[in-house]
């Protein structure tokens, strides 16, 4: 059976320690703070990163892999007797990450296959966690791709933030710019569509948000039970009161992971955001 090495980027959130455990390759986007470059989830830790961004005077940019930073992490593989690669990235439409696997893919000597999952941080996490339970099992290229897939298409991601200053300014809010989320303590419930962000719901206030997701979620669980993870931006808080809330509106849900929401992505999220990523089991 053909070696299947698993490359991600770093906003799948899940650690280059957690990775490197499950043999998978990470490639790091990046954070800059004026003059300062920081590599996501190397250079930074999360508590670090939120640190500074509450004392940053201006917001951080990000920015993508280059070609040239997945041709090295590819042609790594090669060296080490990778003999397929499957590459599973952040939405396409967000970033140019997936497009510079694409470029980079042309010039390997092995088949790489380039999986766009249309969804960020730990919804992504969960597609790379398919993958690596397909790869684990034996799977060819082929199948450890269509195993990312088919998460990929069942996937569902739902954020709430407490302000949408950081989506805004960092160009990244698609349909929900216009939301007045400041008045009368609006919490919208945020989602992925076609790999873009767009509102879900507006609700008021944060623990009402987090029941109508609950609820939302529950419904989704009648058709077959869900794996779940909880993402958050160091806000431990918040994800237990959305796992309360998941309970409490009767999921049927088996609780994958507990998880961080990295640099990159908490760029965009900021402080104090919980959101729920899911897709049917079996």
């Amino acid at each position: 059976m053909p070696r299947v090495a698993i490359v991600c980027d770093s906003t799948c959130d899940l650690g280059p320690k957690w990775l490197a455990e499950h043999d998978v390759t990470m490639v790091s986007l990046k954070v800059l703070f004026g003059d300062e470059t920081f590599k996501d989830w190397v250079d930074l830790s999360t508590e670090e990163f939120y640190a500074k961004l509450s004392a940053a005077d201006s917001l951080p940019t990000t920015s993508q892999p280059s070609p040239a930073d997945f041709a090295a992490a590819y042609e790594a593989l090669v060296a080490s007797g990778a003999e397929e690669i499957v590459s599973i990235h952040l939405t396409a439409p967000l970033s140019g990450t997936y497009e510079s696997a694409m470029m980079a893919a042309k010039d390997v000597s092995i088949p790489v296959r380039v999986v766009d999952t249309g969804v960020v941080s730990q919804a992504t996490g969960l597609i790379v966690k398919a993958a690596i339970e397909a790869r684990d099992a034996g799977g060819d290229g082929a199948i450890v791709e269509a195993a990312a897939l088919k998460a990929t298409a069942g996937v569902r991601l739902f954020f709430i933030l407490d302000t949408l200053e950081y989506l805004v300014k960092g160009g990244r809010a698609g349909k929900a710019s216009g939301l007045a989320a400041a008045v009368l303590n609006i919490k919208p419930i945020l989602t992925f569509n076609e790999g873009r962000i767009e509102p879900f719901k507006k609700v008021k206030g944060s623990r009402k948000a987090m029941a109508e997701l609950a609820a939302y979620v529950s419904e989704e669980s009648k058709s077959g039970r869900l794996r779940v993870s909880i993402l958050h931006s160091i806000s431990p808080e918040l994800a237990s009161q959305m796992r309360e809330a998941l309970d409490a509106a009767g999921a049927d849900y088996e609780l994958d992971s507990v998880g961080h929401i990295g640099a990159v992505i908490g760029t965009y999220a900021g402080p104090k955001a919980v959101g729920v990523a899911y897709y049917p089991i079996g």
